[in-house]
């Protein structure tokens, strides 16, 4: 596996690599506990069970099902505070049956449980809300109710939200150019894109996010990014903002979706022009701190203290679970509206489907991508913050139902999980449908 720069991102990205370059054989969720494996267990731990920086290779399987909770151990980190306000509890209403409900994964002629598939996907954390209550929660490797989990490209879909909610308190215009609000990207391709080109990955880059290609652009911005200082030969760009000037246009901005992180890098940054606060600081502000969380969150950082907007937040399960109700319930939690409930019925109506088919991926067929959210356009209308790895926070308005699960599948790749994880998710929205109370 290529050594590459030790920061989240290109944590993340060198997983990927990793994992698309090995065969499928790897040790189960069972055999690769980290507590079975003893990571980082002893005083010292031994040699051979050390994670610690600067191997490059802590984020790649099983290793990643340690590191997964242990971000800040390991990387520079900015809090998102939950203030100092009482954390407000669930009501819980646990459902046993869940375990059994049997369903066919896509492609597939087999039946599965849930509690099957909670295995075949390496589930470290699962939680399942129904009407608000916790129906069912369950904690595997890593996890338990008090820590937290990287919750990888699902931070996008929080810097997405922040996005809508200042458009729905029309501080933010989504038709502006993207220079007119920072005009240190005049001369880059974000210049010449809107707002809402940015914030739905239409926009038109010259920047390769192939991980199997070690000349591809996203590994020069992993290493701009690295939060630890820079070799004395190195040249480029230091941290997300200066290499964001640097990204060329190629295309017609609008016309197809590309799934690119930077994308959401730039967005972190017009929030940032618009408020005067950074993406960690305004989540804690407008959403943390006022929807009842019981823990802080974390972001990884750059190396001039820039949260990565694009995955670099950790969280616990039930505060994810949180953010899940606010999008059900338009903005709402514990009797309260946090923010205008515009902002999620945006994001629910979803975006553009031809641009989005553009992209051939085949276990969304028919879906859409709105402002960092993914939409399915389902017969349920559900939508999802997704991450690499199985990351998940999946709602589904028919069944007022959240499901969040934390992850660390061996490969990054959400289309080695879908045909398992879609269906489960299906079958458990029409179960709590016909058994609701």
């Amino acid at each position: 596996m290529m050594r590459v720069t030790m920061i989240l991102l290109s944590l993340v990205l060198s997983s990927l690599s990793y994992a698309n370059n090995q065969s499928s054989n790897f040790l189960t969720a069972e055999d690769s506990d980290p507590t079975k494996m003893g990571w980082m267990v002893g005083f010292p731990p031994p040699k051979d069970k050390l994670i610690m920086q600067p191997e490059s290779d802590f984020f790649s399987f099983p290793k990643l099902r340690w590191t997964a909770c242990h971000i800040r151990e390991l990387m520079p980190t900015k809090q998102v505070s939950r203030g100092i306000s009482v954390p407000t509890s669930f009501v819980y209403a646990n459902n046993k049956n869940i375990d059994s409900l049997t369903f066919i994964p896509m492609n597939s002629e087999r039946e599965v449980t849930w509690a099957q598939s909670l295995s075949e996907n390496y589930t470290d954390g699962i939680l399942i809300l129904h009407k608000g209550k916790i129906v069912y929660e369950r904690y595997f490797g890593c996890l338990n109710e008090m820590g937290q989990h990287a919750a990888m490209s699902m931070t996008k879909s929080l810097t997405g939200l922040l996005a809508e909610v200042l458009i729905a308190e029309g501080r933010l215009d989504e038709s502006s150019k993207v220079s007119s609000i920072i005009p240190q990207l005049k001369d880059s391709a974000f210049g010449s894109a809107t707002v809402r080109q940015v914030m739905d990955m239409t926009t038109a880059l010259d920047y390769s996010e192939d991980y199997s290609d070690p000349n591809a652009d996203i590994w020069l911005y992993s290493k701009a990014a690295s939060p630890l200082p820079k070799p004395k030969e190195y040249k480029g760009p230091n941290g997300y903002l200066e290499y964001l000037q640097t990204v060329r246009k190629n295309g017609v901005h609008g016309e197809a979706f590309g799934y690119k992180t930077i994308n959401t890098d730039a967005l972190g940054w017009i929030i940032a022009k618009v408020t005067g606060k950074d993406v960690s600081q305004l989540l804690s502000e407008r959403i943390w701190s006022k929807m009842g969380a019981e823990q802080d969150g974390y972001m990884t950082v750059d190396a001039r203290g820039m949260p990565f907007a694009g995955g670099g937040l950790s969280a616990s399960l039930r505060d994810l679970g949180r953010i899940g109700l606010l999008v059900l319930n338009g903005g709402k939690i514990n009797g309260q509206q946090i923010f205008p409930q515009k902002a999620v019925e945006s994001i629910l109506a979803g975006g553009d489907k031809v641009a989005f088919a553009k992209a051939g991926y085949k276990t969304l067929p028919g879906g859409s991508y709105k402002s960092m959210w993914w939409v399915f356009h389902n017969d349920h209308g559900a939508v999802a913050a997704r991450g690499v790895h199985g990351q998940t926070i999946y709602i589904d308005p028919t069944a007022e139902m959240v499901i969040v699960r934390y992850s660390s599948f061996p490969s990054a790749n959400n289309a080695k999980i879908d045909p398992t994880s879609l269906p489960a998710y299906q079958a458990v929205a029409e179960y709590l449908k016909k058994n609701s109370n």
